[in-house]
Formats: structure tokens, C-alpha cells, sequence
């Protein structure tokens, strides 16, 4: 209940920036403002097609923040604590900048915010109690599938007008870098070594894209 609840004061949250965008400003302060107001997209085509690029990036950014919230809650005072706590604090910084930007262009969150603040946390505790592989694993599996999303959508973005969105590409390739470095991070920690890899990997990675696919549209 406690989860759902701040699934809610989130998505809460992200109304009131809409009506109140100065309050939403000095919410999340630590926003890099570089990255501002889209420019006008130039049909109703277009402007479908960003807000549906921002609101699944924003929704994958949220599970991603509450699967090592899952994770730390397991393993936050074991010797791969200070580890899972570096990339979620990078999460945190994504998600952050992603809040600001749905804010500012007025762009509707996923409705499914509560659904994926408990699903994400439960995969990150659950793969965590298997051990600091399986949390790593889990880790390869999500940050694989959102990599591959962002590439996708830097395709998009440089046919459609590479100067046009450079702010946005600049941020989706950031968060695409860090999104790898954590992915390489986890096959260094010994992912593949926790039993029944593959399966788990491949069940994770299967539930990313269902909840990409979702989240474009609802």
C-alpha cells in the first residue's frame, strides 16, 4: 500500500508542475536546465510522437529507480551496497531531468506510475535475494532492453532533425551511456554465474518490452 501510495503522490506531483510550473522548478532543483523546452514540433504527427518518447522514457526511468530501491532494500549493507547505491544515484539524476521535461512540455506521465513502483521494486528485491548476482543479472537484463530502447529513439530523432532536437538527443545518449556502463558493470560483478541466467534475462528483458509498449500508449 505504502508503494502505491507513492506511485500516486508522484504522479500527483507531476499534475501540479503542469498547472504550476515555478513549483515544479524548485522541486527538483538538481535539473539541468540545458536541456529546457522542446522546440514546437512541427504537426500533430510529430508532437504524438515525442510526448509518447517522453512518457515511456520517464515511466522506464521510474522502474528503473525502484528496482535498485528493491535491490538496496536486500542488499544496502552488504559489500555490493555502495555499488548499487552509485548507479541508482545516477537513476536518480535521470529521472530527475525526465520530471522536469514532462513538466515544462505539458506531456501526460504513464498512468501505470503505481503499477510500476511496485512491480519494479518486487524484481529488484526478489533477483537481490538470490544474491549480488542475481541482483546483477536483473541489472544486465533492464539496462540492456533500455539501451536498446534509447538507441531507437536517437534513430528516430537524428531522421526526423538531428540540430532541431539536439538537447534531447544529448540527454537520451547521456542516460544511454550510463545505462551501459551499469549494464558492463553488472557482467563484471558476475551476473552470468547466478543459475538459470539466460531464463531469468530473458523473462526480464520479455516484461521490458511489454511495459515499453504499455507505457507508450497508457
Amino acid at each position: 500500500m505504502a508503494a502505491a501510495m507513492e506511485g500516486m503522490r508522484t504522479w500527483r506531483g507531476l499534475r501540479s508542475c503542469w498547472g504550476a510550473r515555478p513549483l515544479c522548478s524548485a522541486a527538483v532543483p538538481l535539473c539541468s536546465r540545458s536541456y529546457g523546452v522542446l522546440p514546437p514540433p512541427r504537426d500533430e504527427k510529430e508532437k504524438a510522437l515525442l510526448h509518447r518518447m517522453l512518457r515511456v522514457d520517464h515511466a522506464g526511468e521510474y522502474g528503473a529507480n525502484r528496482i535498485y530501491a528493491g535491490q538496496m532494500a536486500v542488499l544496502g549493507r552488504t559489500q555490493s551496497g555502495p555499488l548499487i547505491q552509485h548507479m541508482w544515484d545516477q537513476e536518480k539524476k535521470h529521472l530527475q531531468k525526465f520530471d522536469e521535461i514532462l513538466a515544462e512540455n505539458r506531456v501526460r506521465p504513464t498512468a501505470l506510475l503505481p503499477f510500476w513502483n511496485i512491480t519494479g521494486f518486487l524484481l529488484g528485491a526478489s533477483t537481490a535475494l538470490l544474491g549480488k548476482e542475481g541482483a546483477m543479472a536483473c541489472t544486465v537484463a533492464v539496462e540492456e532492453s533500455i539501451s536498446e530502447h534509447y538507441n531507437s529513439q536517437i534513430r528516430a530523432l537524428m531522421e526526423t532533425d538531428p540540430e532541431k532536437y539536439k538537447d534531447l538527443l544529448q540527454l537520451i545518449t547521456e542516460c544511454r551511456d550510463e545505462e551501459m556502463e551499469h549494464h558492463d558493470t553488472g557482467l563484471e560483478q558476475d551476473a552470468q554465474s547466478v543459475p538459470g541466467y539466460w531464463l531469468l534475462k530473458n523473462v526480464i528483458q520479455a516484461g521490458c518490452k511489454a511495459a515499453i509498449y504499455i507505457s507508450e500508449r497508457i
